[in-house]
């Protein structure tokens, strides 16, 4: 079956790994890369209409711990505060930006996550952000 990873961690398709569906969890058997995508064999389904019974399922995995990067489930609902302490309301969202994603505020500021200096899971982000970057 074709499977649009949307993860940095192509290792999330590695033969033994284990997805989960709302139709109970599939191992994969066997992937490889295809034109921007995955072909992905999983244990059990071994045709095309075992495949095709797949189609349209969201697969999830458990989170990784990479050292050094941030994941967006654990910055939404941190509070954002520059290291000079100016309060900048809680992150509400992550949207994608070209040169740097950005964190959406409560306060409806936009917070590049270039700035992120400190960062406490689910908790507390601390922003440097140049005096004046930020007002409204």
């Amino acid at each position: 079956m074709i499977v649009h990873l949307f993860s940095d961690l192509p290792e999330r398709l590695a033969p033994g790994s284990v997805l989960e569906t709302d139709r109970g969890d599939l191992e994969v058997a066997s992937s490889k890369p295809h034109q921007g995508q995955y072909i992905v064999k999983f244990v059990g389904t071994n045709d095309r209409n075992g495949s095709e019974a797949l189609r349209s399922v969201v697969l999830r995995a458990e989170p990784i711990d990479v050292e050094g990067v941030l994941w967006v489930h654990e910055l939404i609902g941190c509070t954002v505060t520059s290291t000079r302490g100016e309060q900048f309301g809680s992150v509400r969202a992550v949207e994608q930006n070209p040169a740097s994603d950005l964190l959406v505020t409560s306060t409806k500021h936009l917070v590049p996550l270039a700035f992120i200096v400190e960062h406490e899971p689910n908790v507390a982000i601390v922003v440097d952000v140049p005096e004046g970057f930020l007002e409204l």
